[in-house]
């Protein structure tokens, strides 16, 4: 395992260990802000998941780390660091004293509390309720049985049948408006689309207007439109009427 690729994920820096050494040395991060506590817990779990204990690594770890956190008790107390080094050797041994007799007195406390932990740690406190205190019960409102069996009526009865009467949509057939618009052809020259359909439904006015565009298609009639949404003229075809015309002159010589 390369101590220097351990990823971190702090509350002050995220990313690889070695990037953080970088930017302290660099002082571009500030070492106080930076939770040592957490690099060496994420050490140890890196470590937990080899199965093997890589002493190499560990040694390396314990020289990195060792030497950050003595760049931050340095950073936590730089005034004191100052006044120390302006002691004379007598001031000097006088401090040290004071430093070691106080360390002492740390000791015997840690050692004192540990004894208590030991003597008591087999007693718990509760972290709830006293069994003995009053259940807070919540009161519900008034409730009328009438009601309540009224609304469990209707939830028992079976829903009503849902009508699909509105999806079954019946075109009349397009065959229809074929022979009438023929028809309206050999009579008329021309006939608004608009009022020949206007008394019909909306299925039979779809199923016309196909009608009309086969008719067109095949070059039975010509449609004509002056602007979107204007009425719709419909009307022969050039052929059609020389047809119509040749059909009248023969029935007026035959006439005749």
């Amino acid at each position: 395992m390369i101590v220097r690729e351990l990823e971190l994920d702090l509350d002050a820096f995220e990313g690889p260990f070695d990037l953080l050494l970088a930017l302290v040395l660099k002082e571009e991060l500030d070492l106080r802000d930076v939770d040592l506590a957490g690099i060496v817990i994420a050490f140890l779990e890196r470590l937990a998941e080899k199965e093997e204990l890589d002493l190499e690594a560990c040694g390396e770890f314990l020289v990195l780390i060792a030497a950050l956190l003595e760049l931050k008790a340095r950073a936590l107390f730089p005034d004191e660091e100052a006044e120390l080094a302006e002691l004379d050797p007598e001031e000097a041994a006088e401090e040290l004293a004071r430093r070691l007799a106080e360390y002492r007195r740390a000791k015997e406390a840690a050692g004192w509390l540990r004894d208590r932990l030991a003597g008591e740690g087999d007693r718990f406190f509760r972290l709830g309720p006293a069994p003995l205190a009053p259940r807070v019960e919540t009161p519900l409102a008034p409730q009328d049985p009438e009601a309540l069996a009224g609304a469990l009526r209707l939830l028992a009865q079976d829903p009503p049948d849902v009508s699909l009467s509105h999806m079954a949509l019946r075109f009349p057939p397009v065959s229809l408006f074929l022979e009438r618009f023929r028809g309206l052809l050999r009579r008329r020259s021309r006939f608004d689309f608009e009022t020949e359909v206007a008394e019909l439904t909306r299925l039979e006015q779809a199923s016309a207007f196909l009608a009309l565009l086969e008719l067109r298609r095949a070059g039975e009639l010509a449609i004509e439109q002056a602007a979107p949404f204007a009425p719709i003229r419909v009307s022969r075809t050039q052929q059609e009427n020389n047809a119509q015309s040749e059909r009248t002159a023969a029935w007026t010589v035959r006439s005749a």
